[in-house]
């Protein structure tokens, strides 16, 4: 099919929900995604943060395949042996002693699980969340993304529970927290929001506030986890541990899968029917978080993520332009603020086989899978200097 056969079809069958871009792809491979029409697209979204180890992992690849041909799907009636060793490998990978988890679908649906332990530790009403957050479109996780293009045309489904704070502002959140506050729940860098990283000083804030009060300190790491930003989690630059973390996009490698992690405590608060998924932490799922795991630390793709993403830090900030606003991020989670020609930018880039994202307006974000190298880093800061004439 032709990317206009593809288009049509899409047209009469599906909603049209999404903003899509005039390609579609058949393949990939490493880096690379193969479009319809046979060109190559060196890929710097990686499915927004998903595909950490690239395309066809061949390692991957084959646990799945060995996984489909044994067993997808039983339900959490029972014991599944592939879902306890999938947590076991993220205790092994987890900050502090959070080494309980508990898995779902999504990230919006770990978000949800975070929040309902949360109320249901504390038994209190009201929550917290900055200002140009995202925590995921499901009515729970909706009133946690504090950006009201979101949530406008949905108020109906969302609770009024939410309090909402200006990011990186410590004295915002100490005036809104009250002795009714179950949970405080922070990016450690807002994807969304235009990649705005909070300073270690804030987050050490938020965990001291949140002791001091009796809340809930829950990181959302979706977007951040499994080697983003050069670590495991970006909750660990600044030393803090959360009460809970929710993960899910990288977990995988691709399948839809999510997860909470929470100290053994905490986690005896969901006793058995308090909350469940059907297709939750399920043998094909699991098995890809292992392999996951496995192959992000056989192939040291954390310490990748952290010196690659440093190195392309500089040399993008080394383009002298008026168009560039700001540079920011850790590892590889980079923001490129631009004037008003972000759009123009990635057009040009679709065109000449490159994927780059835009978000929050005029940010040019970059979350590509961590097996990328130097020299791919080189194609974009290139095309980025020529693009605006440097």
């Amino acid at each position: 099919m032709t990317i206009e056969d593809i288009k049509k079809q899409g047209e009469e069958y599906l909603f049209q929900n999404y903003g899509r871009l005039d390609v579609a792809f058949e393949s990939g491979s490493g880096m690379y995604l193969k479009g319809v029409d046979g060109k190559d697209y060196l890929d710097l979204v990686g499915g927004i943060a998903v595909c950490s180890l690239g395309y066809s992992h061949p390692k991957w690849v084959a646990a799945v395949q060995d996984q489909v041909g044994k067993l997808v799907h039983v339900s959490n009636l029972y014991h599944i042996k592939e879902q306890a060793e999938a947590a076991e490998k993220i205790a092994s990978v987890t900050p502090g002693n959070l080494n309980k988890v508990l898995f779902v679908n999504s990230g919006a649906e770990a978000n949800e699980a975070a929040l309902k332990l949360a109320v249901r530790n504390t038994g209190r009403t009201r929550v917290l969340s900055a200002l140009n957050s995202f925590h995921g479109r499901t009515a729970g996780a909706l009133g946690a993304t504090g950006q009201t293009k979101y949530q406008d045309s949905f108020k109906p489904l969302i609770s009024d529970s939410y309090d909402y704070f200006k990011y990186n502002d410590e004295e915002a959140l100490k005036e809104t927290i009250c002795k009714n506050t179950a949970a405080v729940i922070i990016e450690p860098i807002q994807g969304e929001g235009g990649v705005q990283p909070a300073s270690d000083s804030f987050l050490k804030a938020v965990r001291d506030i949140c002791t001091d009060n009796g809340s809930v300190m829950i990181v959302d790491e979706v977007q951040t986890g499994y080697g983003r930003t050069g670590r495991w989690f970006g909750i660990e630059h600044s030393g803090v541990v959360p009460d809970i973390i929710s993960m899910a996009k990288a977990i995988g490698g691709g399948v839809p899968v999510g997860a909470i992690a929470t100290t053994p405590e905490l986690s005896k608060v969901l006793s058995p029917g308090t909350h469940g998924t059907t297709f939750g932490g399920n043998p094909l799922v699991t098995r890809a978080i292992s392999a996951t795991i496995d192959i992000m630390k056989e192939e040291k793709l954390v310490e990748n993520s952290a010196s690659v993403g440093a190195s392309w830090m500089q040399d993008l900030k080394a383009i002298d332009s008026p168009e560039i606003v700001d540079v920011r991020g850790k590892g590889l989670i980079i923001g490129i603020e631009m004037k008003d020609k972000a759009n123009a930018f990635r057009e040009q880039c679709l065109k000449d086989g490159i994927l780059v994202n835009v978000c929050h307006g005029n940010t040019v974000r970059l979350i590509p899978p961590l097996i990328i190298s130097k020299e791919d880093t080189k194609v974009l800061t290139d095309k980025l200097a020529a693009f605006l004439g440097c």
